[in-house]
């Protein structure tokens, strides 16, 4: 049995390698008896039709290998911006990671993104520099981006010997030995003497790495200075405190496609990212005060679990993927879903090896596994014993910005799309659905074209519903410009039953603090369930503003006054006098349409950079900033969202297919 575990997730920019990578880890922890490729539609880890159609990864695979005794679960998150969701939901429940780097490329945007996630979930990191054999490698301009663009302190542990076509092996700057890789796939390492050539390269890196570690040992600052040897084992100690004080990030080199490098990376994951032992209690929340509190990870404990991930299997139905963090989750047992407050049950339980299952009893405290049986579970659902458990964090997802209308093109269809709908927004938070009360059509919104192409070509191929799909819709949004105050009165006699309420409303823009509902006025007469109607009337005004009913954001409404008379008093008046209220002191606010603006990152060679900024500046782009790397320029940008709309066709042409972007949402600005 392994003596312990590791979490860990792969985390990179789009074709970084990250699948590549982990295909060769299935590999040589024996879990896979071939290596599949990205190129060839083969990888284990992306097994779903469009995964392998597209080259990209969508979901995250979650799988368990071992490596010289220690079980390690791998979660293979996308790199593409428009499935953020995952890497959010997997960086949440990941011990460490490995961020993967094109040393071309370096620290590109997706790359800032989920550094910056990790810094959030305070996840400590190593670092592969992958494709040394790619046309401008280059492995100490990725350390010096890793510096100035994610504010790290990268410290390299190896360095290449030689690079594009001359890549050959490693220098291991602890061991002071070369690595070469022999073998059809790279499965013997050979350890050499540092031939004389490279020696004074080795030595220089080496006193960087030395330097760089003895800030934080005084026992191997006094080594380094006396000139003594230092051993293997006092370097590797120093840096895993310091990796998981997240000080350090240290720094492996390779090229995974031709099996350069890999097995390093493993044993790196076991001598510097946390065992499950070495962490620190999980916070949680009092299931009633909602107060901070500290969850012992103690397999003896109380269960306490939370499910990161949801995904739909034809046969078996929603596999949970949860991540327990106390206590034991035995199969056959019924436990209790802490948000949904509702009983479910675990009928089976699955640790996955990509899409392959293996049935187990139990999982206990820092295990992830596959439940089959939850009936109510969404993402961020926690799972403890009964309703007195506390709840973990409640995971946060960015609002969808594009939309497409879709209906069935039978009648028959319409309730098999609604339940793949459903389906599909439990498994992924940032999908949305809804039904346009005007219409009655069906809106889905996703965070981005690729994201709601996947989607619906999953709908359409995946579930076989036949249906028809609009073209994409921006998601806009209102708010308003001015503070505005007006009393509302509502007096209605329905069905001989007088209703009756007044308030005194006021209207103000807020700064990025999102909808805000504050009662000023005095409470001290007035029943419970009136305030209750009157915020309840409020909180649903913010669904649609009144210049062309798209949602309200960034406004605050305070009640100022209530007039309370028992005669006549109502919930539906005090409801109905907030929702008029709210959309009056609306209108008379000066409200306006907002749109999403986009960040643009666009990489394109020098030849054509004048023609994609013009084409960019004619789309109402404004071009932040410009930075010249190897072999490219980088182009930075905002844009709003409703120009950007088949944006990379045109980039394509512009730069005869050489030419790439990124594109994430960075704010709502009044519409031009």
């Amino acid at each position: 049995m392994p003596k312990t575990t590791r979490n860990i997730g792969i985390m990179a920019h789009i074709d970084a390698g990250k699948t590549t990578t982990t295909e060769r880890i299935l590999f040589y922890t024996g879990k896979s008896h071939r290596i599949g490729e990205v190129d060839t539609g083969n990888a284990t880890m992306d097994w779903m039709e469009q995964e392998q159609n597209r080259g990209i990864t969508i979901t995250s695979a979650a799988t368990s290998c071992e490596w010289n005794d220690v079980k390690i679960n791998i979660i293979d998150t996308p790199g593409h911006v428009d499935f953020t969701a995952e890497v959010e939901r997997s960086l949440r429940v990941l011990d460490g990671a490995v961020a993967i780097f094109c040393a071309v490329g370096g620290v590109e945007p997706q790359s800032e993104t989920v550094w910056h996630q990790a810094d959030r979930y305070k996840v400590p990191r190593i670092a592969f520099v992958n494709k040394m054999d790619r046309i401008g490698a280059d492995f100490a301009a990725v350390l010096e981006d890793m510096r100035a663009k994610l504010k790290a302190n990268p410290v390299a542990i190896q360095i290449p010997i030689g690079a594009e076509s001359d890549f050959e092996a490693v220098i291991d700057l602890i061991k002071m030995k070369e690595l070469h890789w022999e073998g059809d796939q790279g499965q013997s390492i050979i350890e050499k003497d540092i031939r004389p050539d490279l020696q004074s390269q080795a030595d220089e890196w080496r006193d960087k790495l030395l330097d760089s570690v003895s800030a934080y040992s005084e026992e191997l600052t006094d080594l380094y200075l006396e000139g003594e040897d230092i051993a293997p084992e006092l370097i590797h100690k120093v840096l895993r405190e310091q990796t998981l004080a997240q000080t350090l990030v240290p720094v492996l080199t390779g090229a995974s496609l031709r099996n350069i490098g890999v097995q390093p990376v493993l044993d790196a994951v076991i001598d510097y990212l946390p065992s499950i032992e070495e962490l620190p209690p999980v916070l949680g929340h009092h299931f009633k005060t909602g107060d901070q509190l500290e969850i012992p990870r103690d397999p003896k404990g109380p269960l306490s679990a939370l499910v990161f991930k949801i995904q739909n299997d034809p046969q078996a139905g929603p596999m949970c993927f949860v991540r327990v963090y106390s206590g034991v989750l035995k199969s056959g047992t019924a436990v209790y879903n802490v948000n949904k407050e509702k009983k479910e049950r675990v009928n089976r339980l699955l640790r996955m090896h990509s899409n392959r299952p293996e049935q187990v009893d139990a999982i206990e405290a820092g295990d992830i596994a596959a439940v089959i049986g939850f009936k109510f579970a969404q993402t961020g659902d926690t799972i403890g014993v009964d309703a007195k458990s506390p709840y973990l964090e409640l995971m946060d997802f960015p609002e969808p910005v594009i939309s497409v209308a879709i209906e069935p093109k039978s009648i028959s269809d319409q309730d098999k799309l609604r339940n793949i709908l459903e389906l599909l927004s439990k498994e992924d938070p940032t999908f949305v659905y809804k039904e346009n009360e005007d219409t009655g059509q069906l809106v889905i919104s996703g965070m981005g074209e690729l994201h709601l192409d996947v989607l619906v070509t999953r709908i359409l191929d995946d579930y076989k519903v036949a249906a028809k799909v609009g073209n994409p819709q921006v998601s806009y949004r209102e708010t308003v410009t001015q503070k505005t105050t007006l009393v509302e009165e509502f007096d209605k006699t329905i069905g001989g039953k007088s209703n009756y309420a007044k308030l005194k409303l006021t209207l103000e823009p807020t700064k990025n603090e999102g909808n805000i509902v504050e009662v000023k006025a005095s409470t001290k007469d007035i029943p419970k369930q009136f305030i209750e109607a009157i915020k309840r009337g409020l909180e649903s005004s913010f669904g649609s503003g009144t210049l062309l009913g798209y949602p309200v954001i960034d406004t605050k409404v305070t009640v100022e006054e209530i007039d309370y008379t028992e005669e006549g008093a109502t919930e539906f008046a005090y409801e109905a006098a907030a929702s008029l209220g709210f959309d009056n002191a609306f209108r008379s606010a000066t409200p306006v349409q907002l749109e999403p603006v986009m960040q643009v990152d666009i990489f394109t060679p020098a030849e054509y950079v004048g023609d994609v900024i013009g084409n960019l500046t004619s789309r109402g782009g404004i071009v932040n900033s410009m930075e010249s790397k190897t072999a490219v320029e980088h182009v930075k940008a905002m844009a709003p969202l409703v120009k950007m709309f088949g944006y990379s066709t045109v980039l394509r042409s512009q730069t005869q297919g050489r030419g790439t972007f990124a594109m994430e949402f960075d704010h709502f600005a009044p519409k031009q």
